[in-house]
């Protein structure tokens, strides 16, 4: 009975250790198969470069988790381009067809208990299991960026160097697996000179808004102040190509035995030193591009490539070792470098010293205030200083020995205290000015200033004689050097120069054209990858005005033919008609309101004159009417009612003469022309007539023109009444193009005819017959406003008399 029971037991354990081996077997099938990176990207172990490229990428777009909503889509996005790292390189590969390795870190032995090992882990729910890790890693805590620091470090240095930053959180189970290759990233671009920085989102949130990151893992690149985010495949090669994407385009030129004069000989366009790397790659290094970027404002770059064919007679015209890199630096003298350093491993800190002792050319051309400052320094201490000798000359041909005689004295007198410079008077004319003294320069001059401090101030001295490039002026120039540095206190005169115009700034349209350009690359980029955070104030403004002008649109479409046609009116008399007609389309026309309820006329006497005529502000108009003392009462209301609508206007004022008491003005006034001659257009009515009563001008007093209103003819016969002007706008319009016909002499004919009937009616005309004068003048006050009416110049106002007083 006792060995029944454990023979039983026997059996049960054996099951359970069948069990449980079966279990293991299968976990770790699925795990070799889980960790297959040619199983993951479905190609064949013998599959070539080409093939494992393309399945990849098609496998990429598939899973991208933008474009792929399905939950398990970032890790097998991340998946697949971990699987692409160790395909794509051959070392890895390598070690991962004998060894099983997927890290060239990995060793050996560490392989064999894998399998077990992540079933291990995966087993228990320990914190490896849940991949959150105790603490931070140290190396990250030296690259966190606080918000500060990113705005007064990062966002200035990003204009020398690109800074790569990674955005993580403590909650984030994608970051964990890019860990590996961000490392690896970091190893490889700092000691280029990338900047490196981390974004924790639960640490900073005002930050990462800054940076428009919403979510973990992201990756951003920010370059001359700008962020763009990374959106390809977490993989070194890629990391590594986003950065110099990120570099300005044209930084280094290629360089040929075609092309190499004509670069080396620009230096005086562009007033930069000029630096060649022979190397043996086809492509530009990203350690040259990125010197490059960080002294761009100081030297132009070329590089040369050494494998190919296109610059054997360059190699040889500068003998150069074909074994290592080299660089050459190169400033006025196109034909001997000035320095040179070869090195088999070129090294940033190397490059970095090479270019800053050599940023200026040995005579550099002041053209921009930064520059100045940069070469003239304002004096800091009495051992510190600083000494510029400044050529004062012109960019003729003439000036071209001068310029070259002082080029020459510059090499040969170069010292530490000295700094040697010229400028181009055109250009920098205010600069020129002070220190000349406003006096004009035929020739060339020499100055040797000081500078004292940030606000301009300066001490100098000009050499006498000029600048014309002789041994003499030579001689006396080094004396003068010898001088000053023996007695500080040589310097005797002091300016305070103005700031240096940017000679070397693009122009409003360009640089109006390369925002323009970086906007749109924005929002395409926002739309490509759905940034809608980002995008939502623009496509809210773009869909408001989509929605007013359709809305307008359908109302106007579905509204009922009635509600847009007015109301057949009642009949009503012929004039009360006219006159309803005229104040609403005033009152259409016009829609600024009038500020009062009145309108406020005042009368042109020999006091106000000066005031509402002669001296009338550019743009103002004073609106003049003319009456007697027997109609003032009834054609000031007339007046008033007829111009209230125009009355909110600030630039018309409104005024009246009183013909009783300047009788004389009028008639002076029309017969001005341009020329100070009598105007043929008015001389033959206005000479032989003294009644202006009901006249209306709009007198420019700043321009010294006016715009004249007849009034209405007011008889005893209603058909005359309705009957226009006598001399309207239209058909002085019409005399004046057509002075010489027959047609014009028979239209003033029946001008003056007119005229002298509308004269006589006016003395059989009552008081209430009188307001009727001014029933068309809405209608020329609406012309005034439009800028329609016919101008009469005159080259100066007649002066006002007070006819009353001299007789």
């Amino acid at each position: 009975m006792r060995v029944w029971r454990t023979s039983r037991q026997s059996g049960k354990c054996a099951a359970f250790l069948a069990i449980f081996m079966l279990i293991l077997s299968a976990e770790l099938v699925k795990t070799a198969s889980e960790y297959d990176p040619y199983y993951t990207l479905g190609v064949s172990r013998s599959a070539s470069q080409a093939e494992i490229k393309r399945a990849y990428k098609r496998l990429a777009r598939e899973w991208h988790p933008d474009k792929n909503k399905d939950p398990n889509a970032e890790d097998m996005f991340i998946r697949i381009s971990k699987s692409y790292e160790i395909l794509s390189n051959e070392e890895r590969r390598s070690n991962f067809d004998r060894f099983g390795q997927k890290d060239e870190n990995q060793h050996f032995g560490q392989s064999q208990h894998h399998g077990f090992r992540s079933f291990h882990s995966s087993f228990y729910f320990d914190e490896s299991f849940f991949h959150f890790p105790r603490n931070r890693d140290f190396s990250d805590s030296k690259y966190m960026l606080r918000l500060a620091q990113f705005n007064n470090e990062v966002l200035p240095d990003s204009h020398k160097r690109p800074y790569l930053i990674k955005v993580t959180s403590e909650w984030c189970f994608a970051c964990i697996h890019i860990e590996p290759v961000w490392k690896e990233t970091v190893q490889e671009l700092e000691p280029l000179g990338v900047g490196i920085g981390i974004v924790d989102l639960g640490f900073d949130r005002a930050l990462a808004k800054q940076l428009g990151a919403y979510r973990a893992p992201s990756i951003i690149g920010v370059v001359n102040g700008k962020v763009t985010f990374f959106h390809q495949a977490v993989v070194r090669e890629f990391l590594r190509q986003f950065v110099e994407d990120l570099l300005p385009q044209k930084l280094v030129m290629k360089i040929t035995d075609d092309n190499y004069m004509a670069f080396l000989e620009n230096w005086h366009v562009e007033n930069k030193p000029r630096v060649l790397l022979f190397d043996q790659v086809p492509i530009v290094p990203l350690l040259y591009k990125l010197t490059a970027f960080a002294f761009r404002d100081y030297v132009r770059f070329g590089f040369v490539d050494q494998s190919g064919t296109s610059s054997t007679r360059l190699l040889l015209q500068f003998n150069i070792n074909t074994y290592a890199p080299t660089m050459l630096l190169f400033k006025e003298d196109t034909v001997k470098p000035v320095d040179i350093i070869q090195a088999r491993g070129m090294k940033r800190q190397m490059m970095n010293e090479f270019v800053s002792n050599n940023k200026f050319l040995q005579v550099p051309r002041l053209v921009s205030q930064q520059l100045f400052d940069e070469l003239c320094p304002v004096k800091q201490f009495h051992r510190r200083r600083k000494y510029c000798v400044l050529l004062i000359t012109g960019d003729d041909p003439a000036y071209l020995a001068a310029n070259k005689a002082f080029l020459d004295f510059a090499s040969a007198n170069s010292k530490d205290v000295l700094r040697f410079a010229y400028v181009y008077q055109r250009q920098q004319q205010p600069l020129c000015q002070a220190l000349l003294q406003n006096q004009g320069a035929h020739s060339a001059q020499v100055v040797i200033l000081e500078r004292r401090s940030q606000t301009g101030k300066v001490l100098y001295r000009s050499v006498s004689g000029g600048w014309n490039g002789s041994e003499e002026d030579k001689y006396h120039l080094h004396e003068q050097l010898e001088l000053l540095q023996k007695d500080p206190t040589y310097l005797t005169s002091d300016a305070t120069l103005p700031e240096l115009n940017n000679e070397m700034a693009p122009i409003f349209i360009i640089r109006w054209m390369n925002a323009a350009y970086d906007y749109m690359l924005q929002i395409y980029d926002d739309l490509l990858y759905s940034n809608w955070r980002e995008m939502m104030p623009i496509l809210s403004l773009i869909f408001s005005a989509l929605f007013i002008v359709f809305g307008t649109v359908i109302i106007q479409a579905f509204s009922e033919p009635g509600e847009s046609k007015p109301q057949k009116p009642k009949p009503k008399p012929k004039e009360q008609t006219r006159t309803e007609d005229d104040a609403s389309s005033r009152a259409s026309t016009f829609s600024r309101p009038p500020k009062k309820d009145f309108v406020e006329v005042t009368e042109l006497t020999g006091i106000t004159y000066t005031s509402n005529l002669v001296k009338l502000r550019p743009g103002h108009i004073n609106v003049l009417l003319v009456l007697t003392n027997a109609s003032k009462s009834a054609l000031l209301r007339k007046f008033a009612k007829e111009v209230f609508s125009f009355s909110g206007s600030e630039t018309l004022h409104f005024s009246f003469l009183n013909a009783d008491k300047h009788r004389h003005w009028m008639s002076s006034l029309l017969r001005l022309d341009r020329d100070g001659a009598q105007s043929q257009s008015h001389s033959d009515d206005e000479e032989e007539s003294s009644n202006y009563m009901g006249y209306v001008l709009a007198l420019n007093g700043h321009k010294k023109y006016f715009c004249l209103f007849r009034p209405v003819f007011t008889g005893d016969d209603g058909s005359d009444s309705s009957s226009d002007t006598s001399f309207s706008s239209d058909s002085r319009r019409k005399s004046r193009s057509k002075s010489r016909s027959s047609s014009h002499s028979r239209s003033r004919s029946r001008s003056r005819e007119d005229g002298s009937s509308s004269r006589r009616g006016s003395s059989r005309a009552t008081s209430i017959e009188v307001h009727h004068k001014l029933d068309r003048l809405g209608l020329w006050m609406e012309r005034l406003m439009e800028g329609t009416l016919p101008r009469i110049r005159v080259p100066a106002w007649p002066t006002l008399f007070d006819d009353t007083a001299e007789g």
